[in-house]
């Protein structure tokens, strides 16, 4: 049975930093790809892509977030960490860990809502979230 355990979320002022963790047991990550999307406005909005991590280490972000947040995996731990630096207060959000087979096809970049809850399509594990709150 597949677990995913989510944290390091809270509230924090902007320009502060807040460290993801994402902790898998149960599902084997050496061929995955581990990535991050969010959900703002209670649900409200579509899921957004925020950043990847391939199986080869290759790494992708989110526009708005290039130079601020740092993906990184421990594939010995099954655990995915997403570093936020310098955060706003747009960057409010339900944060969900997923994954996904390092074979095609790609991420998506926006996961449609469905009564509050993202379609995750051909993803392979989907976290529950964590929320992050940042202030002005």
């Amino acid at each position: 049975q597949v677990q995913v355990v989510e944290s390091g979320g809270g509230l924090v002022q902007a320009g502060g930093s807040l460290r993801l963790s994402c902790l898998v047991s149960g599902f084997r990550l050496d061929d995955s790809d581990m990535g991050w999307y969010r959900q703002a406005s209670g649900g409200a909005d579509d899921c957004e892509l925020v950043s990847y991590i391939s199986s080869r280490s290759t790494s992708y972000y989110k526009d708005s977030v290039k130079g601020r947040f740092t993906i990184s995996q421990d594939i010995a731990k099954n655990t995915v960490y997403l570093q936020m630096d310098r955060l706003k207060p747009e960057d409010t959000a339900v944060y969900h860990c997923a994954i996904k087979s390092a074979t095609p096809p790609p991420w998506s970049e926006r996961l449609q809502s469905r009564g509050g809850n993202c379609l995750t399509g051909n993803l392979e594990v989907w976290g529950q979230g964590t929320l992050v709150t940042v202030v002005s």
